[in-house]
């Protein structure tokens, strides 16, 4: 069985500029070949929750399981990897390129405590699946007061 790789931290450090991925954008809507550096993308993401834990999807075909890495901690799941740009063909005039290449990166902050010790992670069809149980609360007790 293949495992995909899945830390456990208390802080996860800051995607890159905000302003640097606008004009980016920006001009990739004006030649699709554009890039400032190497480019980052960010993969379409579902996260729902259930009476028992919180589930992550996120689309990201294309990408190797060896180049995809999971980190979580009590209040964020960071999913981050790299999908490999196909080869171009030199003497062609690209239309469309729309297929985004790069290294990509998404923090989802948690709607419920996790219990770090129930989560799993599959990798198939270049759907990524993440399951994450919520951290049961314990039961109320009742005690008696005495008195002085």
């Amino acid at each position: 069985m293949d495992y995909i790789k899945i830390r456990f931290g208390d802080d996860f450090a800051k995607v890159g500029s905000e302003i640097q991925r606008t004009i980016e954008d920006m001009f990739q809507s004006i030649n699709p070949m554009y890039t400032i550096a190497e480019r980052s993308w960010k993969p379409q993401i579902d996260m729902y929750e259930t009476p028992d834990g919180v589930v992550v999807v996120a689309e990201i075909s294309g990408v190797r399981k060896e180049d995809l890495e999971v980190e979580i901690n009590s209040k964020a799941v960071r999913i981050f990897g790299i999908r490999a740009e196909t080869s171009r063909i030199d003497d062609a005039r690209y239309r469309i390129a729309e297929i985004q290449y790069g290294s990509f990166e998404r923090i989802l902050h948690l709607p419920a405590q996790i219990d770090p010790e129930v989560v799993s992670a599959a990798y198939s069809n270049g759907i990524l699946t993440i399951r994450l149980a919520k951290l049961q609360l314990k039961k109320t007790y009742r005690i008696s007061v005495e008195s002085n």
